[in-house]
Formats: C-alpha cells, structure tokens, sequence
C-alpha cells in the first residue's frame, strides 16, 4: 500500500543545519500527495568573510551531507533534493559526474537533485542564456559561482553578492533587499534573473519580480523541487512560484 499522506512522491530533503528557509518554501511547493522530509547536515555557523573560512564551511557541507542522506533515508523516500546552492560541490564539469554518482549510492540507488542540474535544466526550459546573478556571499563566495556559470557557457552579465558574513546569517536577506537586488542587475540586456543559496528566502520575491520585469527569475529552492517534482513524474502546475513551476 502507498504512503497514506504521500501516494504519488515522497521527498527526502537535506539541508545544512544552519539553513531556515529551504524546508518551509519546499514545503509550500508541494502539490496534492507529495510529502517532503528534512533532514541536517551537521555544520557550525562559521564566519564565511575570508577563502579559508568559506573553504572551511563547504568542506563542512560536504562532509555532513552523506550522513544526511543516511538518516533521510530511513523513511523510504522516492528522491532526495540535497537542499545546497551550486558551487557547494562544483569543482569542475569533470567532477560533477562522480560527486552526483557518490550522492546516489549514498541515498541507496534513489533518484538525487542537485543544484548544478536543476539551474541548467531551467534555464534551458526557458531557452536563456544572457543571466544575472544574486548570491548571499562576499566576493569570496562569489568566485566559484561565477567559475560554475562560466563553466557551463553562460553570459554571465552581471552577479550581485549580498555579503551575508555567515550560513545562518543568510536566512536574514529581507524580501526589500531581494527586490533592490533584482532591481540593480537587471536590464535589457538580461534575459534571467537567476539567485542562489537555498538559505535566502527568495520564492514569493521572485515571482513577483517576473510578473513586473515580464522575464524568468529563478530562486533556488523553487527551481531544485521543480526539477525533482519532474524527473520523478509528477508534472502538476504549482501556481504562485512562478512561470517554472506553472508552466514547465
């Protein structure tokens, strides 16, 4: 018999510790039948002002992020979103293979969604290749995102870092400095708004924005379950998030 709340999907979710945003916006996306389930990745809320002490965090993520998957997986999920912005785990095209390859045997053969796959997989629905981009870092966190977009053949017009000092501080981005965001790197020369890191609280701003800049915005969290709802059949339009979700 099927899960009683969750027939069609259930979802496992990891997301580092520190982060208060992704579990309640995922759990707003879901459609009718399909349950999400969070688990933590263990890491401290480290200053993030400097390369050793960013290094220091995404070694943290990508320690604890096995042991994540472990845990989430004792409820049976059908697939689990590992619940990170892109360059948590990009260290090259080359790599991104064995990297998604480790996280599958780590969640026991399920299907596993990661950022780098779900930004270019919605990029490529909307057919845009000219972006601009909204980060939580300081410039250094800046650098291996802009390495990831470059990477994968993407005009990167212009990225705006919002300088949050550490993981947990991300959280506090406000919808006005979001909306200040998007209002400085957007321009007729931009075909997306794309923003990353699943801590920022982005997925009502940025359907709002499409609707008055009439060009996709891309939040994290809402693109990651949109292309996990897609790759494991459940194509239902979710209303609200944006053109991705309702129209894709």
């Amino acid at each position: 018999m099927p899960d009683s709340l969750g027939p069609r999907l259930k979802v496992g979710v990891v997301v580092p510790s520190t982060n208060t945003s992704a579990q309640p916006e995922l759990d707003a996306l879901r459609p009718d039948g399909v349950t999400n389930h969070t688990g933590r990745m263990v890491i401290d809320d480290a200053p993030m002002a400097d390369q050793p002490g960013f290094e220091h965090v995404m070694s943290e993520i990508r320690r604890s992020t096995r042991p994540a998957i472990r845990g989430v997986t004792g409820c049976d999920p059908d697939c689990v979103i590992i619940g990170v912005s892109p360059e948590s785990y990009w260290e090259g095209r080359e790599s991104h293979g064995r990297v998604l390859h480790a996280m599958r045997e780590a969640a026991g053969g399920r299907a596993v969604t990661m950022s780098p796959d779900a930004i270019i997989a919605a990029l490529t629905a909307h057919g845009v290749r000219r972006i601009a981009v909204i980060t939580p870092y300081l410039p250094v966190g800046d650098d291996p995102v802009r390495r990831f977009f470059d990477d994968n053949g993407y005009d990167l017009v212009r990225l705006h870092g919002l300088g949050m000092p550490s993981p947990a501080k991300i959280s506090h981005v406000s919808e006005r400095a979001l909306r200040d965001a998007v209002k400085e790197i957007d321009g007729a020369d931009v075909e997306a708004v794309v923003q990353v890191g699943t801590n920022v609280a982005m997925a009502r701003l940025a359907a709002a924005a499409e609707f008055w800049l009439g060009k996709p915005v891309l939040s994290n969290n809402v693109v990651l379950y949109w292309h996990a709802l897609r790759q494991n059949g459940v194509a239902d339009p979710v209303r609200g998030f944006g053109s991705l979700l309702s129209e894709y």
